[in-house]
């Protein structure tokens, strides 16, 4: 093909815009479209189904000929559409999944059209400085007064649970890094310990859904010698719960423990004036994960890992003489290969750096005022009806409810039920007193009559 056919077909360049204008057309029409054939939170049918009709869109995958963007685009982005689970749709409130803003995503096309790799200055020039300067800003909101508050760009709490413990296994230098951890920490504390080769984190219960101060107190006076990370948790996966922060700060810097806060689900109270004091202490922990893709409405993915001192992430250095050789840093040439633990990096920040500048720190936080208004609605109608009982009034967004007296097996019938058919989705969560369905609810335009549909779903497919 000319060179010239060839630069019709790429993003970037002068001609890139021309070339993606009526290709964005195909695909909002087939967003359109596939979201009229769903006709609800998630397609019918369960996994079969979901299995057939996307069989039927996608093959042949690799075809000996192309059949053209425009069908490409129609066939698949409908495909898509049609069999997604869509967190816009107010049924749709089983995870910490949240509808993206649309300046987000109109951000997001951006970053896909340049592709910009934050691994060099020379890959990603303005992205490099633009990273730097959002990560400060909202590492000041995480430790403010801090002396040199920085963060980094991960995929999510996950990652940012493990930088956190292996910044921690580094601090302990050399020696046997002990971890203690609630019942109620994320998942991925455990996953990242094993991944980097650390003992089985010290898990004490949390009947009550949080940790206990006593119980930590005892866990860190067991063996005082030894370096110990606590991680606490300010919104846990399952019911929203924000751990005594304070209290732990405390026991922490009376025994000499490290503190990582996991506040992936609940961090963006930062943003609200009203909800704010519910992460009094926060800004005492050693590394605070965050999670933008939750309580921030952006497209995955969007977290970070925030730190007081820019200084404690000095163990991350790392040298490759292509990326960053010591003439070019000592030449001025900024230093990115330390910024993560990924090479080819996306720069996920600019969807988050535009939303900032859109909405503010107010139209944030109004957003998040919003979602757990809504949370305390919805616990007041279920509590307003005789056949439905809630487990306990929502900290954050996420409300666990379910038909009164159900077990178990009847509660996972219930929702795989409501999955099936199609007509809500709804999550699980295990507690002391048995098995919950679980909203989560992060869309802002959700209406009280959304919620009330939501109940009469749940309480229309109640088997006697």
């Amino acid at each position: 093909m000319p060179a010239s056919g060839t630069a019709r077909l790429l993003a970037g360049g002068s001609e890139g815009p021309g070339a993606l204008r009526p290709m964005l057309d195909t695909v909002l029409d087939a967003l359109t479209h596939g979201a009229a054939d769903r006709g609800g939170p998630i397609p019918a049918g369960g996994p079969g189904a979901v299995a057939h009709r996307t069989h039927g869109a996608a093959r042949p995958c690799i075809p000996d000929h192309g059949e053209g963007a425009h069908h490409a685009l129609r066939t698949l982005v409908t495909a898509l559409t049609a069999g997604a689970a869509d967190p816009a749709d107010p049924h749709c409130a089983a995870h910490l999944h949240c509808p993206p803003l649309a300046v987000a995503a109109a951000a997001d096309l951006a970053v896909s059209a340049l592709n910009p790799s934050l691994d060099s200055w020379d890959q990603a020039p303005a992205a490099a400085e633009l990273e730097a300067l959002t990560c400060r800003a909202l590492a000041e909101l995480v430790h403010p007064g801090a002396p040199a508050p920085d963060a980094l760009v991960t995929t999510g709490g996950t990652e940012s649970n493990q930088l956190a413990l292996l910044l921690a296994r580094e601090a302990a230098q050399g020696e046997p890094l002990r971890i203690v951890c609630g019942a109620n920490a994320h998942h991925s504390v455990h996953r990242a310990a094993w991944l980097l080769g650390l003992r089985p984190p010290h898990t004490l219960p949390t009947p009550t859904g949080v940790l206990d101060p006593a119980r930590v107190h005892d866990a860190l006076t067991a063996q005082p010698a030894h370096p110990t990370l606590l991680v606490a948790t300010a919104g846990t996966t399952d019911t929203g719960a924000i751990d005594p922060l304070p209290h732990l700060a405390d026991l922490c810097d009376g025994h000499g423990a490290t503190l990582h806060i996991d506040a992936a689900y609940g961090g963006p109270l930062l943003f609200s004036d009203t909800l704010n004091k519910r992460l009094d202490g926060l800004d005492r922990a050693h590394t605070v994960a965050l999670d933008l893709h939750k309580l921030g409405w952006q497209p995955a993915a969007a977290g970070l890992l925030a730190v007081p001192d820019t200084t404690a992430l000095a163990p991350l250095g790392h040298r490759a003489s292509y990326l960053n050789a010591d003439d070019d840093t000592d030449a001025g040439l900024p230093d990115l290969l330390g910024r993560s633990l990924r090479t080819t990096r996306r720069a996920d920040i600019l969807k988050i750096a535009v939303t900032l500048r859109a909405l503010g720190r107010h139209g944030l936080g109004d957003l998040v005022d919003q979602v757990c208004a809504h949370a305390h609605a919805l616990a007041d109608l279920v509590q307003a009806r005789p056949a439905l009982e809630l487990y306990a009034r929502p900290t954050l967004s996420t409300v666990l409810f379910r038909p009164k007296g159900a077990g178990p097996g009847a509660v996972a019938a219930l929702r795989r039920g409501l999955l099936h058919r199609g007509t809500a989705v709804l999550g699980r969560a295990a507690t002391p007193e048995g098995l919950w369905l679980k909203a989560t609810l992060l869309n802002p335009h959700i209406q009280p009559g959304d919620l009330r549909r939501l109940l009469d779903l749940v309480e229309g497919t109640t088997t006697p």
